[in-house]
């Protein structure tokens, strides 16, 4: 059989490209064809459209709304999460093959999810959706951050503004340029968030009413929360005036002018009047309670942040434990940068206690699995969890469990030894930014080493050395 695929996760890094090898391996193996599309970070080739036509079905293995969705339109979809394709694409052809016989889906979408998938399925895609388009200003906007307070030190916060000001001689100069655009970049994460949760919802009309909502919600204070909330107005309120019928002449403006224009009116006075400083209050009573925190309780949020960052490896739960960390960071308190020291020093755990455990009982392993090792060590040290994820796909209920376990224990003791960070991304390499960088270190090593003696005491007590009945997502994953 014919069929044609569309991969994203909300980074477009391992996961998307993770799941397409899996899916061309598993064709190839059942004598198929399958072209796949890779919506990832750096862009994407759209499927041909004969190709498309061609095909007996599609699949969806995608965590965000797809991009252009309608190309798809009356053919037969089977949507699942990218895991899954990486996991199970013997699975997945199957329900592929199924969807094929029953026969055309219904046309007209009114949504880039699926009109049909459960609500559930539908919010956490246009979640992460928002997210997606939030990772690029976090990674830009965090690292210029950082990089300006080692150049100029944490006190370059005060620093005049570089239009009034600018000393290219001085390296006081560079580093308040390099905050300074950071800061705008980070001004943008809230705004971006609501109107790209918007547009996965309702498609480009919604995309201002979002970027509006965003910008009212970071005016009032409700920060992150008021930007989900109003992106989910946003992509609401144009959804249901997309609904109202039109006479025909008056059809073509209504997606530039009109659903904009009473989209961001609805949805800016509901902000600024209705939800936006009971959200702000909630915001603020977080903050300071995330303040406050000290002792046991730094320590439980410090381990469910770490479970939260190992449980799945870069998925939702991961990411959301991620966006929770990049969001105090513009509050700017001690607390909010321990979180966010813990988050990443927990997120390197499970790699790194992969690579560990298959150099130093390579029997456990198979050949692929060794090789994937040699790769975690990197990424681990890098802070990209995904590369935990081909030992995770091949036995999930034995590397699972073991990584939560070592990930949770440096999240608590991060939190305890009160390790500090303001860069959102990075790894090891900038550890020159990270407070306390030796309890920081030690955190991390005795994650990783708790979970390679989990995970080795685990695979023992299987009979024998694992079999390679998982290396088809192991070899998608070192091709990726």
């Amino acid at each position: 059989m014919k069929f044609v695929a569309v991969t994203a996760c909300p980074t477009g890094i391992a996961h998307t490209y993770m799941a397409a090898e899996s899916l061309e391996q598993t064709a190839k193996a059942n004598g198929d064809t399958i072209e796949v599309e890779t919506q990832g970070s750096a862009g994407s080739a759209p499927l041909d459209p004969q190709v498309i036509a061609d095909a007996d079905a599609v699949i969806f293995a995608v965590d965000v709304a797809v991009q252009g969705r309608e190309r798809f339109d009356g053919k037969p979809v089977v949507e699942v999460g990218v895991k899954q394709a990486i996991n199970g694409a013997a699975g997945v052809f199957d329900q592929a093959r199924e969807a094929a016989k029953a026969g055309p889906s219904k046309p007209a979408l009114t949504t880039k999810v699926g009109a049909n998938d459960r609500t559930g399925t539908k919010v956490r895609q246009w979640l992460m959706t928002g997210v997606s388009y939030l990772i690029p200003f976090v990674a830009a906007g965090g690292l210029l951050i950082a990089l300006s307070f080692a150049l100029g030190g944490y006190e370059i916060v005060d620093a005049p503004k570089v239009t009034d000001q600018f000393d290219a001689g001085s390296l006081q100069g560079w580093a308040a340029l390099m905050f300074q655009i950071g800061s705008a970049a980070f001004g943008f994460l809230v705004p971006v968030l609501a109107g790209f949760i918007a547009f996965a919802i309702a498609d480009r009309p919604a995309i201002a009413p979002g970027f509006v909502g965003g910008a009212i919600a970071v005016t009032v204070g409700a920060g992150f929360l008021g930007g989900l909330v109003a992106g989910l107005l946003a992509g609401g309120v144009v959804s249901a005036l997309k609904r109202i019928r039109v006479p025909r002449p008056v059809a073509g403006i209504m997606p530039v002018v009109v659903y904009p224009l009473l989209g961001s009116i609805v949805v800016g006075v509901l902000m600024y009047v209705v939800v936006g400083k009971p959200i702000a209050a909630a915001t603020t009573g977080l903050t300071n309670w995330l303040t406050g925190l000290s002792g046991t309780s730094a320590l439980l949020l410090g381990a469910l942040l770490g479970l939260m960052m190992a449980f799945d490896m870069g998925g939702p739960v991961n990411k959301a434990a991620y966006a929770f960390a990049v969001g105090g960071l513009t509050t700017g308190t001690g607390t909010s940068l321990q979180i966010m020291a813990a988050v990443m020093a927990a997120g390197m755990v499970p790699p790194l206690a992969l690579a560990l455990a298959s150099t130093v009982r390579k029997a456990l392993f198979t050949e692929v699995e060794r090789e994937n090792g040699r790769a975690a060590w990197l990424l681990g040290a890098s802070f990209i969890t995904e590369g935990a994820i081909p030992f995770a796909a091949a036995d999930p209920l034995r590397v699972i469990p073991s990584i939560m376990l070592g990930s949770a224990t440096t999240g608590a003791l991060s939190m305890v030894f009160g390790v500090t960070l303001r860069a959102p991304h990075g790894g090891i390499f900038v550890l020159p930014l990270i407070g306390k960088p030796l309890l920081f270190v030690l955190a991390l090593a005795i994650g990783t080493v708790i979970s390679t003696v989990a995970v080795i005491l685990l695979k023992q007590l299987k009979a024998g050395v694992p079999e390679s009945a998982g290396t088809t997502a192991n070899t998608a994953a070192v091709s990726a």
